[in-house]
């Protein structure tokens, strides 16, 4: 089933669509920092977010300005929420299954697209985690975001079932997109990927599964082992001069503890 954005999974823990953030006052028709009060929270969705953390030690959190905002619907403060209006296609790659390219340019900085499905709880993800067979797809995305005082918040979303274009991107260990967490009517992030890099036409599009791409060191739970649970990892065919040979893996669904 097609989804433009997140849904409450079937454990129904988490619900996406809640408005829980208020709303700000502005009457312009475009908010401007330090005026607007979402800007206050943090950072915009207009490109700063895409600075790279490994220089600046970590980044603000991403807020736009949300329903019971006051702005008007052409703020620059709402971006990821207007979806995706790039021309995109779903096409059969070389080795890799289906995959995502642009068919139109895109700069640096740019929104793409979201990672959009069924935002589950911790035990549910792990339930759907554990109940697949290493023939199976594996689309559950785990966002860990790290605070500044040790915490990290964990959001976990999957596409198999209720999903968008973004569960056709591939990984790449040299990635064009960036994934950031923007946060726009709840405190439920919304994965939202940006263009880390001016992208031609005709070229696949593609993330880092691991989170390492402009991340600081040290923030991906990836596992290195040459096997995921007495099976083989699965091989990366992304063909980048820094491929790591397997595609990114995450044991911590896998554990029943």
């Amino acid at each position: 089933q097609y989804s433009p954005e997140c849904v409450a999974g079937a454990d129904g823990e988490i619900d996406p669509t809640e408005i829980t953030l208020p709303g700000c006052s502005c009457g312009s028709s475009s908010c401007v920092a330090p005026e607007c009060p979402c800007l206050w929270r943090g950072d915009s969705s207009s490109g700063q977010c895409l600075r790279g953390t490994e220089l600046q030690g970590g980044s603000a959190p991403v807020f736009e300005c949300s329903a019971l905002c006051r702005c008007s619907d052409s703020c620059r403060n709402r971006l990821v929420q207007g979806g995706l209006r790039l021309r995109l296609q779903v096409f059969q790659s070389r080795g890799k299954g289906w995959g995502v390219r642009t068919l139109e340019a895109i700069p640096r900085g740019s929104f793409v697209c979201e990672y959009a499905g069924e935002v589950l709880g911790v035990a549910e993800a792990r339930r759907r985690i554990l109940a697949q067979t290493p023939e199976d797809s594996n689309y559950i995305l785990a966002l860990r975001e790290h605070l500044h005082d040790g915490r990290v918040l964990e959001t976990f979303v999957d596409p198999t079932h209720i999903g968008n274009v973004g569960r056709f991107l591939n990984h790449s260990c040299e990635p064009n997109l960036v994934m950031v967490p923007v946060r726009v009517h709840s405190m439920v992030p919304r994965l939202a990927l940006f263009a880390a890099t001016d992208i031609s036409a005709g070229e696949e599009l593609c993330y880092d599964y691991s989170g390492r791409f402009l991340n600081s060191p040290g923030t991906s739970r990836e596992h290195k082992p040459l096997e995921e649970k007495n099976r083989p990892r699965k091989p990366c065919y992304c063909g980048s001069r820094t491929c790591a040979s397997f595609l990114p893996w995450d044991s911590s669904l896998f554990s029943t503890a």
